[in-house]
């Protein structure tokens, strides 16, 4: 993983090196590209080729241009999505419009290849959520990404195993602790075996998954990866906030021993495989995750219920797709449209309504749009309510990935071996971060 940082800060140094002279493009100074609006939007989107996905979101791009009179085009990309760009970036010919995870911004503003919203020219803009306009802005204020579809956390749980137990949905930590340890030990699934767990947790340090796993319960207990203090950040880690919320979590491993076997080395696939197939009964995550579970174990055996409430309150992560605006561009009037096309009322709607059961809205950033506008479906509303009130997205500090994968490494690091002293560990990368926030030109000075 350490590779996959350096070749991502490689790429990033190539991307800013080609675009130094684009940066006046970017703002809309001198040097910017010769306008024609009626030159093809090239959008380029971070998921699967031949994907349900691809399908969905060339539906939507087909109704943008039915809608607009702009012409468009979707290229799908997954494998070496970052590569790719970067050698575009070098070329000096950047699509028009990137849709990518909003946890990019930063990395994203910092390699000079975005250019800033000016969202008077997004009109629909001034309807985008609280937090959805928030998380378009990087550290220094200034929009560059319009998100188009949020999602948050919430716990999904077998009912039918609560049922068996006589077992209520947990709302608390130390309820979830209860009923994770019921999961375990009582046999739910009445099978005979000593075969189920409580919670399934994808704690793999790949791509940083163990520390965004564990953002939910660290926020919701009031501790932090990095915090903002003056002008810049401190690494939170050995917060006692922090301390307690890691303690917590790891007993859930190392003590309760609630947690599905071979979590350290799990991702989301097989931790997805783990709550539907019956090895664990609980599984914090998105809304994404229902059309698949719906299907694989069935809608009556499973319910959606609030993030049990932490020490502080019930924070959970919140994430998204955005739209990026890209430097360059020769018609930043159709990259506007887009933008602005998308987050409207009537896209939004499209976009929950979906394509053969995928969804390239998620939960709605526009305030005027409600879930229920569009899917009869009481769980929705669990995530809307979740993200509306708990949702927190990651900072859009320079770049987000070394922070998340440094955090992830110890947290995994504590779940795989439980003699190690946590105290000491967490410390240790508190050293870690100031480092890194040092790198960054972030650090508090």
């Amino acid at each position: 993983m350490h590779s996959r940082i350096l070749r991502t800060a490689a790429l990033i140094g190539v991307a800013t090196l080609a675009l130094a002279g684009c940066s006046s493009t970017a703002s809309g100074g001198k040097g910017e590209a010769p306008q024609n609006e009626k030159s093809t939007l090239e959008i380029w989107i971070r998921t699967t080729p031949g994907s349900p996905s691809e399908a969905a979101q060339k539906a939507m791009v087909e109704a943008f241009e039915k809608k607009t009179g702009y012409k468009a085009e979707l290229t799908a990309i997954f494998d070496d999505f970052e590569t790719k760009l970067a050698q575009r970036a070098g070329q000096k010919d950047l699509p028009d419009i990137v849709m990518n995870d909003i946890s990019q911004l930063g990395t994203m503003h910092t390699q000079g290849i975005v250019r800033e919203v000016d969202t008077k020219s997004v009109a629909n803009a001034k309807d985008l959520t609280p937090q959805a306009a928030a998380a378009g802005k990087a550290t220094d204020g200034k929009t560059y990404a319009i998100p188009y579809s949020a999602q948050a956390n919430a716990l999904l749980i077998r009912s039918d195993w609560l049922q068996k137990l006589g077992l209520q949905a947990p709302k608390t930590w130390d309820e979830l602790e209860t009923v994770a340890k019921a999961f375990t030990t009582q046999d739910p699934d009445g099978d005979g075996q000593a075969d189920t767990y409580g919670l399934a947790v994808p704690a793999s340090t790949k791509r940083g998954y163990a520390s965004w796993y564990f953002s939910n319960f660290l926020w919701a207990a009031g501790g932090d990866f990095i915090k903002k203090s003056g002008n810049g950040y401190v690494p939170a880690m050995s917060d006692p906030a922090s301390v307690k919320a890691m303690e917590w979590f790891r007993g859930l491993q190392c003590e309760a021993k609630v947690v599905q076997p071979g979590a350290v080395s799990m991702d989301t696939p097989p931790t997805n495989e783990a709550f539907e197939t019956g090895v664990a009964g609980m599984y914090l995550t998105g809304p994404y995750m229902m059309p698949r579970f719906d299907k694989s174990l069935g809608a009556d055996k499973y319910e959606v219920v609030p993030a049990p409430k932490g020490p502080k309150d019930a924070t959970v992560l919140a994430e998204g797709g955005a739209i990026y605006l890209m430097a360059g561009s020769e018609n930043q009037k159709g990259q506007e449209a887009f933008a602005n096309w998308y987050i409207g009322a009537d896209a939004q709607k499209a976009g929950m309504e979906g394509t053969n059961g995928t969804f390239s809205v998620q939960l709605p950033v526009n305030e005027t749009v409600k879930v229920s506008d569009v899917r009869d479906d009481a769980r929705w509303e669990t995530f809307a309510t979740a993200y509306q009130e708990s949702g927190r997205y990651a900072p859009n500090i320079p770049s987000w990935t070394p922070v998340r994968q440094m955090t992830a490494d110890t947290v995994n690091a504590l779940l795989a071996d439980c003699s190690l002293d946590l105290t000491s560990e967490l410390s240790d990368l508190d050293g870690k971060l100031t480092a890194e926030l040092l790198t960054q030109g972030i650090l508090k000075k």
